[in-house]
């Protein structure tokens, strides 16, 4: 019985033709894979009361890939003190912005290039220090809704709290925005259980050490309050409950503005993690999707991750 062999020619062609017919294959299932995910930019860069800002992105880079949902992106500014002319994120090109920003002032191009995004239905997630930021720029401050510190006083805005019956109170009373006691553990009460990024979270949860910030006074204009806690006299605090957690919408956008998160401890919070992801998803006006972990924190301990 004779045996038959391709020549090398013929050989080579096969070996042309089964790339041609799979490799596309790949890339289509390449760009498939990545289409369904949510296109999100984290904003960094400077922070004027956080030396330890560089610490914040990987924590939140790591739950961000974690979550399997998101296709990410990092901006980062020239240091403070450099130019920022030409700092100019490219954010329609994102369904939702992540800002930990808190540095010298943007470009007027850049900040108009955020005020259009969001106005036009883009997302934002203000976290921690970045509600320090900008306190001369008006359309930010309606898009973080309350903010502090940066000599903010009556004239950005009320106080806005929780009183003891869980209604809101705007006080319009002079002072100046933006206040923490010492670091420390604080019980976080959900305030709107069924809005998507709350729904089955417990009504009571243990935050890990964190800044609780407080007297945080702004425009508060389309603002709802997610959750509070009480920021205790015991820790320098108002005897108020605090805003922690805040949805705010600026035209057809969606902002999503957490107050937790001074280091990398309190980032790794299970609960900081969990609102941040559903906030994040809820903000570019997908469906809220991400469960609530086994290692979600109760009411009297603390659950954190290492990251």
């Amino acid at each position: 019985m004779s045996k038959k062999f391709l020549n090398p020619n013929s050989f080579i062609l096969l070996l042309f033709i089964i790339f041609i017919m799979t490799s596309p294959v790949d890339a289509k299932k390449k760009k498939k894979k990545n289409d369904h995910k949510i296109k999100i930019l984290v904003v960094d860069g400077q922070s004027k009361f956080h030396e330890h800002w560089k610490e914040w992105t990987p924590v939140l880079l790591k739950q961000l890939d974690e979550s399997k949902l998101f296709q990410i992106d990092v901006a980062t500014s020239p240091m403070k003190g450099e130019s920022l002319d030409k700092f100019n994120p490219k954010f329609k090109n994102y369904d939702v912005v992540v800002t930990t920003y808190d540095g010298d002032t943007w470009s007027m191009r850049t900040k108009r290039n955020l005020e259009n995004y969001v106005e036009g239905g883009g997302g934002l997630v203000v976290v921690h220090a970045a509600d320090n930021a900008f306190p001369n720029w008006e359309g930010y401050n309606l898009m973080i809704g309350l903010g502090g510190w940066g000599d903010r006083n009556e004239k950005a805005g009320p106080y806005v709290y929780l009183d003891n019956n869980g209604e809101i109170v705007r006080d319009t009373s002079p002072g100046n925005g933006g206040h923490h006691g010492p670091k420390h553990e604080y019980v976080v009460e959900t305030r709107k259980a069924e809005h998507p990024i709350m729904k089955d979270i417990p009504e009571k949860w243990l935050h890990a050490e964190d800044e609780l910030y407080d007297m945080l006074r702004g425009p508060a204009v389309n603002m709802e309050i997610l959750a509070t806690s009480y920021s205790s006299e015991k820790f320098e605090g108002t005897q108020r409950h605090e805003p922690i957690l805040m949805t705010i919408t600026y035209g057809d956008g969606r902002i999503f503005h957490t107050v937790m998160g001074h280091n990398k401890l309190s980032l790794s919070c299970v609960g900081f993690m969990t609102t941040f992801i559903r906030g994040c998803q809820w903000a570019a006006k997908k469906e809220v999707t991400f469960e609530v972990p086994d290692d979600f924190p109760l009411g009297n301990t603390t659950s954190v991750r290492t990251y």
